[in-house]
Order: C-alpha cells, then sequence, then structure tokens
C-alpha cells in the first residue's frame, strides 16, 4: 500500500487506545480512545453542516488539548488546516481568515474577545475551541448540526463506539494537508502551502531518528501554530502514542521548570531563548561566585564540578530526557560553549515553515559545534556560492518537504522557487566538507561596510549579548554608520545597584571593549537603550523590519 500520512494517525489511535494522550498541565487528560470520539463528533458537525473535503477551517487559541483534537479532525475529514498564531493581532487574523476563504473558525476565548465576525463575513460560523460549542453561526445546517451533535453521534453508534469504528480518509501524498501563515519576522504573512508529503517527511524523520515509543511523555510549549513545534511537539508525538502536556503560553523559566520536574519528558523540543534563560537564571549566577571559578581552574575538581553542574541543569529540565533539540534561530555562543564544556546532551537544527519545518540535524554525540547539523534524509542543501567552505552564501533546499508555494501569491513563490525546484531560503551560510550547516544570518539582515565588505549583524549580536548587562540587542545601519539597540538586563543592573542614569554609562564601556574585538568596518559607533522587549514573532525571533 502506498505510503498515507493519515494511516499513522489511525494506526496510533487504534494501538494507543487505552493510553492517556493529550492533557492540559494541571488540567484534564484525554485518552487516544477519547480523542478518537471526539474527532468522529467533529466529523458529524462538518458533514451535517456541509463542509466538504478540500474546504478550510481556521484554528486559532493558544495551545490546548482542544486545538489538537480539532487540528487532528479537520486533516482526518479531507479538510485542509488553517493554523493562526493566537499573538497575531485581530486585523491579521480577520485578513488570514478571508484570504485563506476558510469556511469555519475554532477561536479561543482570549482570540475571540478581541475579534469582528462581521469583518470574516464569508465564515458558516465560530466554535468556541475550548468545547467546541457554537459562537456565532451564518448557516441555519451549522446551527442545528450542533444542536443536535449528541444526538446525531448516539444514532451513528448506538451500542458504542470502538477502536473498529476509526478509519478515516487516507490521503494522496501530494494533496494539499494545511496553509499556515508566516510569523513575520522580516515581512507580512505569507500563506505556505504545505502538502500531506511535507507533514509525512517530516513525521518520519521523528519515526526513523528517534523511534517509537508509546507511552513517553513531552511538555508541548512552542506555539502549535509554527510549524516547529507543530511538527514536533504534537504530530510526531501523537503518532508515537505520546502521552504531550500542554503548556497554555510560553511561560517563564521557573514555569517550564516546574512542569519538567512533574512530567519528566523523555524529549525537549525548544528554542534558543527559554534554554539561555533557564541556564542564565539557575546555572551561571552559581558558577560565577569567585570561589568557584578558583575550583573550575583545578583540573580533578573540575571534573567533578562540571559533573555537578550537569546534574543540576538536566534535574532542573526533568532528569530523564534524552535530548534536547533546539531549533528556530541560532544558539548564543556562550551558551553553546557552556553546554559543550558540561558534556550536556543538546543538538541544534534547522529549518523554517516553507519546509515544514526540518532541513537539518545531527545526533548530539556527533553533533559539531557551532553547525546546525546536515541535511536530512529526502533533503538536499547547497550553499549557493563559488566555495561553500569558506564563501558565505544562501543556503538552497530541496527535497520532500518544501512547500508548493505561497497561496494566492504566484510572485511570492516564484521568488522564492527557482525553475530548478531549489528554495532559496534567504538564510546565509557555509558547509564543510562532512556537509555540516553553518548559519552565517539572513541575507535581508546582511549589511555592506564602507568598502563593500559583508557584514552579519547577529554575529556582532551574539557578542553583544553575552555582555554581563545585555539581555538582548539588535544591529542596524543609520547614516552609514553601525547602531546597537540595546534591551538591558535590569534585573542584573539593579542587583549590582547600577542606577538609571549610570546604564548609558556602562553600555557605552562595552560599546568601547567590544569594538576591539572587531574590525574597523564592522564596530559600533553609537547605542541605543530601550527599556522594553522587542517585539517578537511567536516562535521567539525579533520583528527586526520594525526596528530599521
Amino acid at each position: 500500500m502506498q505510503e498515507c500520512f493519515l494511516k499513522y494517525v489511525e494506526d496510533s489511535i487504534k494501538k494507543n487506545w487505552d493510553l492517556p494522550s493529550l492533557t492540559d498541565f494541571k488540567g484534564a487528560t484525554s485518552s487516544y480512545k477519547d480523542v478518537a470520539r471526539k474527532i468522529e463528533k467533529l466529523h458529524i458537525l462538518f458533514e451535517q453542516s456541509g463542509i466538504r473535503k478540500g474546504d478550510k477551517i481556521a484554528l486559532c487559541s493558544r495551545n490546548m488539548s482542544s486545538w489538537g483534537i480539532a487540528f487532528l479532525a479537520t486533516l482526518t475529514y479531507g479538510a485542509i488546516a488553517v493554523p493562526i498564531l493566537n499573538e497575531f493581532k485581530p486585523d491579521n487574523i480577520h485578513h488570514i481568515v478571508n484570504h485563506s476563504e476558510a469556511r469555519l473558525l475554532f477561536a479561543g476565548d482570549v482570540v475571540w474577545e478581541n475579534l469582528d465576525e462581521s469583518a470574516m463575513p464569508d465564515l458558516d460560523g465560530i466554535l468556541r475551541i475550548e468545547d467546541f460549542s457554537l459562537r456565532h453561526s451564518n448557516k441555519k445546517e451549522l446551527t442545528l448540526a450542533r444542536e443536535r451533535l449528541n444526538e446525531l453521534f448516539g444514532k451513528k453508534y448506538p451500542d458504542r463506539f470502538t477502536a473498529n469504528n476509526v478509519k478515516y480518509t487516507y490521503d494522496h501524498l501530494d494533496e494539499l494537508a494545511l496553509i499556515n501563515y508566516t510569523s513575520g519576522t522580516t515581512s507580512s504573512s505569507k500563506g505556505v502551502m504545505l502538502t500531506y508529503r511535507s507533514l509525512w517527511t517530516n513525521m518520519k524523520f521523528g519515526i526513523e531518528i528517534l523511534g517509537f515509543n508509546p507511552g513517553s511523555q513531552i511538555v508541548c510549549m512552542l506555539p502549535m501554530a509554527h510549524m516547529y513545534g507543530l511538527a514536533f511537539e504534537f504530530i510526531y508525538q501523537f503518532v508515537n502514542g505520546t502521552h504531550i502536556h500542554f503548556l497554555s503560553r510560553t511561560p517563564s523559566p521557573k514555569i517550564i521548570a516546574y512542569a519538567f520536574e512533574e512530567v519528566k519528558p523523555d524529549l525537549i523540543i525548544t528554542v534558543p531563548l527559554i534554554i539561555k534563560k533557564i541556564i542564565r537564571k539557575k546555572i551561571f549566577p552559581a558558577i560565577e561566585k569567585p570561589h568557584m571559578k578558583l575550583l573550575m581552574n583545578i583540573p580533578i575538581i573540575n571534573d567533578k564540578i562540571k559533573d555537578t553542574i550537569r546534574q543540576k541543569l538536566m534535574d532542573a529540565l526533568g532528569g530523564k530526557f534524552q535530548e534536547i533539540i533546539i531549533g528556530g534561530a541560532a544558539l548564543n555562543k556562550e551558551v553553546e560553549n557552556f553546554l559543550r564544556s558540561i558534556h550536556f546532551p543538546y543538538t541544534v537544527g534547522y529549518g523554517m515553515t516553507e519546509c515544514g519545518p526540518l532541513l537539518s540535524y545531527d545526533d548530539w554525540q556527533t553533533f559539531k559545534q557551532g553547525s546546525c547539523g546536515k541535511a536530512v534524509n529526502r533533503v538536499q542543501l547547497r550553499i549557493d556560492s563559488a566555495d561553500p567552505q569558506n564563501t558565505v552564501g544562501e543556503i538552497l533546499a530541496k527535497g520532500d518537504c518544501v512547500m508548493t508555494g505561497y497561496f494566492k501569491n504566484p510572485e511570492a513563490t516564484a521568488t522564492a522557487i527557482d525553475q530548478d525546484g531549489w528554495l532559496h531560503t534567504g538564510d546565509l551560510g557555509l558547509m564543510d566538507s562532512d556537509g555540516y550547516l553553518f548559519i552565517k544570518g539572513r541575507s535581508k539582515n546582511m549589511l555592506l561596510g564602507p568598502n563593500g565588505q559583508n557584514i552579519y549583524p547577529e554575529e556582532i549580536e551574539d557578542q553583544l549579548n553575552n555582555m554581563q548587562y545585555v539581555t538582548e540587542s539588535i544591529v542596524i545601519e543609520q547614516d552609514g554608520k553601525l547602531t546597537a539597540l540595546i534591551y538591558p538586563d535590569f534585573d542584573s543592573l539593579n542587583a549590582a545597584r547600577i542606577k538609571e542614569s549610570e546604564i548609558p554609562s556602562s553600555m557605552e564601556e562595552d560599546r568601547k571593549a567590544l569594538n576591539q574585538t572587531l574590525p574597523a568596518y564592522s564596530q559600533i559607533s553609537k547605542i541605543k537603550i530601550y527599556n522594553e522587549e522587542f517585539e517578537k514573532t511567536p516562535k521567539r525571533s525579533i520583528k527586526r523590519f520594525l526596528y530599521q
């Protein structure tokens, strides 16, 4: 039989029928059989209200069990899912719903409060995602179907609903599965069209590399409307028979540590910012004390201290996981050097929404520091450069995971995918002789020096972010010179009793110190202090275009 993505979903439900499936952290748990029943009820609702296979169904809420159920119900019915990041502004949500031609919208309570249903006139209706109740209806068939849903389910399954009743329409891999709108780091959102082949490819990576481990645990903390979280904290985990615990929002290091302690996940999927915060808050303060620095210079004691630190960090993350996979952005060099020094089981991958998302990865035991792994199965990567090992060029990708294009945007599609089928990622990098990929930055972010030198602001920012009183930074060009926009670490400044009026002079000292390590063409001319965090996408990337 030809490979089908949805058969894996069906098989997992049947095989793991009585196992716990989805839990809202510190809330209710649904077993795989509970999920199956709820999916079936939504199928009845779709059918009775006139939803056809191929229609679009949008979902917009924070992470929760019912989001996952609505998503699975959409795909297994044969409809096309449109996941929308709940952190988008109402106008953006209205636009995406209309642009995608969605017929139904599942909306969470927080999202719904700010929406205007009259701005989405083509919807058949809006369902409350928390319990699938009807919020708004433009169609009597939908209203009647929702009122009679339990009755209709009882008539269809008068005895009881069993695993034998779980039969989904299998997909053809080249059929459109979902439209995922980008988070807009450098520009406005575009609707990425991903086929079942893309979902299947990313799922197969999980199966082939991470294997099957029914009954394992994971904390789902990345937004499920973003492909990284959707593919590896939900889809692969559900097919694996994992017990998935949803954290409803991007939480603090304290909340994450608490969730990890409770759940004890077998695998951790995360982004650099979360790891950086946990390490800086829980580990660095202890090892930066004078007596610890002294002890770490004594070889025998040094090894014992590193083992202790490693175990402390492992325990802070639940103590059971086999590996941490970091994606979404480059890992800070200071943090990576520290993790490598204590032999911590981490690895860094690379991907993008347009690839559903994964492009490169390597197991933590063979992973090259500073890289983001090698091309995964069914993916080709190359650097658009005459000398890919030494001369930076754009990263190009080709493979089963690559999107078919941007929805109703042929111009953007033609710009992104060339005539030979290579996706132009917009990212810049190098590739060594072993095939390891090293990211240098975004092509849209690259600046030209006074004599045409290439300046990669991300590399300068990485050094700025290592400074004691810097939380995050952006390097931009103004009047032909480089300016650093800095959001200070106010907690550290307060602890050091540095007054607000003294912050500029402290940062000026750091600027001069940094410039001594930089070539003349990439030195920082001035610093601007920001009192609030830079605005970010849901995957925690800074929206740089807002600060140019």
